[in-house]
């Protein structure tokens, strides 16, 4: 009777899991829904503001600008600023982020570079108080990440950059590639680093390269898109991190649903089995009581 009875509470616990994980699971796929359509809205403007500044800064000539300064050749003053989630149930999301930014801190450790560590998430926060490792600022940006809150976060990256007080600004975070696949990358926010100047395609037919008239001039034409693309490029690492969370979340809330639906059918047999020998035990001791008055 004790072992019914146990097996029936777990079978009770089991399906109160199973009910709360599929909710999770639910509310995941709405949220992920809303932050992917965010990212594709932005993904188009980023990339192109990106090569935009690109063949602009390797069309400009000498012309140099500050957030392009190169980065030293010996030890370096960097900023990491780690982006996880604010809360757990989201498969490897935060592990695999942490395993990122913890090797590329080492990584510039050993080479002699001085660390100033930042998050964004409160599981960021706690591992790194547990690892001992000293975080100079916790950033709330929450699930829904607006321009204007990472844009004053961009402008302080970059006039700490310009003044000489770091000179590079890594951010660690999870980039979004495909509903089945999500990135953990260490991005290198600060100092731009331009491409090449492209070619026009009458330069792919043999021409010479495109050449460009800056109207305004290039210095204050790359002055306005210079520190917009830090902007960007920082607003856009925010909104693939959110993405990557909701999609793993979805996905490990489906697994476990679907490991309590298994559990559930397994313990209902169990059930079945202890409640068929408890009948089979009291019809034996009945048929040998009845023998044992005759």
């Amino acid at each position: 009777m004790g072992q019914i009875r146990t097996i029936k509470k777990r079978m009770v616990a089991v399906r109160t899991i199973q009910r709360i994980t599929k909710t999770m699971q639910m509310i995941a796929t709405a949220r992920f829904t809303a932050a992917l359509q965010r990212a594709k809205a932005t993904r188009p403007y980023t990339d192109r503001i990106r090569d935009m500044s690109g063949r602009l800064a390797a069309s400009a000539g000498e012309f140099t600008h500050p957030l392009m300064r190169p980065e030293p050749a010996g030890a370096k003053r960097e900023v990491f600023l780690v982006i996880s989630s604010d809360r757990g149930l989201c498969g490897a999301y935060n592990g695999n982020v942490l395993k990122q930014a913890i090797s590329a801190i080492r990584r510039s450790t050993g080479a002699g570079n001085t660390l100033r560590v930042e998050t964004a998430g409160r599981k960021a926060s706690l591992f790194f108080k547990f690892a001992r490792v000293e975080v100079a600022a916790r950033h709330q940006i929450g699930d829904k990440p607006t321009y204007l809150a990472v844009n004053e976060l961009a402008k302080t990256y970059m006039r700490e950059f310009t003044e000489g007080t770091c000179d590079a600004v890594r951010v660690v975070y999870m980039r979004f590639v495909s509903n089945s696949r999500q990135v953990p990358e260490v991005m290198t926010l600060l100092p731009l680093e331009p491409p090449a100047a492209t070619e026009s395609k009458s330069a792919a037919s043999g021409g010479g390269a495109t050449v460009y008239e800056f109207s305004p001039d290039a210095p204050t034409l790359l002055d306005a898109i210079l520190p917009k693309t830090v902007s960007v490029s920082l607003f856009q690492a925010f909104n693939d991190a959110v993405v990557s969370e909701q999609v793993m979340r979805m996905v490990a809330m489906k697994a476990a649903t679907d490991n309590a639906a298994g559990l559930g059918r397994t313990l209902k047999r169990d059930y079945n089995r202890a409640r068929q020998t408890r009948i089979t035990t009291e019809l034996t001791e009945i048929v040998g009581g009845a023998a044992a008055l005759e």
